[in-house]
């Protein structure tokens, strides 16, 4: 059975507990998040809502406040969480008719207000780095991690963000110096792996290897649903 398949029915079993169900798809950056968000949202047999961390970013002012290449700084101010969980998650969780997708144009660091209709029973997949930090983590039913080295990261980000930052060296300069080492200071501060349910080895996309699967049989009640 293929990963996609596997977590469809894990979603399926999840929804049958549950009118609303929150996955998560975390990982480095260039790791195929979106990629497997998007899939995984069209081949669910419930409706599902696509959200990605990056329509919550803080503004460029808050982005930068420690320094445009700051490790820190992206791991700690580059997203908005309180807003995604206040706006978002919760909202969703509780059955509101409709959430809150996007709050920031990172292009244009200007505010918006995106917001998508949500059905009584659906799974809101969003994507994104960050996602198993701890003021996030508790808020998934199934949260998935998507592991690669450092090495593939950078390779990817040659390959897909030159346009995005105007030259390879641009690019290199950004991930050794603010992207890699944000990612590393989470890994030892969040130790995503070992809170995602499944754990899964995407250094060679065409066949990604399920290291975890720790995906329980019948869910525990979720996180607002416990009193």
């Amino acid at each position: 059975m293929d990963l996609l398949t596997r977590l469809g029915d894990a979603v399926t079993e999840l929804a049958r507990h549950r009118p609303r169900v929150l996955v998560g798809i975390d990982g480095p950056d260039a790791s195929g998040k979106t990629t497997l968000a998007d899939r995984l949202g069209k081949a669910l047999s419930v409706p599902a809502l696509r959200v990605s961390v990056d329509d919550f970013h803080q503004p460029a002012e808050l982005r930068r406040r420690r320094g445009a290449l700051s490790p820190e700084g992206y791991y700690r101010d580059a997203f908005d969480h309180d807003a995604l969980i206040t706006d978002c998650l919760l909202p969703f969780r509780a059955g509101s008719e409709r959430i809150r997708v996007g709050r920031h144009d990172l292009h244009t660091d200007e505010p918006r207000d995106v917001t998508l209709p949500a059905p009584p029973v659906a799974a809101l997949v969003v994507d994104g780095v960050f996602l198993l930090r701890p003021e996030l983590r508790d808020h998934w039913d199934l949260a998935v991690h998507l592991r690669i080295t450092p090495e593939e990261s950078l390779r990817r980000a040659r390959l897909r963000d030159v346009d995005l930052f105007g030259s390879v060296s641009e690019v290199e300069r950004r991930y050794l110096a603010r992207y890699l080492p944000g990612q590393a200071l989470y890994q030892r501060e969040a130790d995503p792996e070992s809170r995602a349910h499944v754990v899964v080895d995407n250094e060679h996309p065409g066949s990604p290897a399920v290291e975890r699967w720790e995906v329980a049989e019948r869910p525990a009640p979720a996180l607002g649903d416990r009193g």
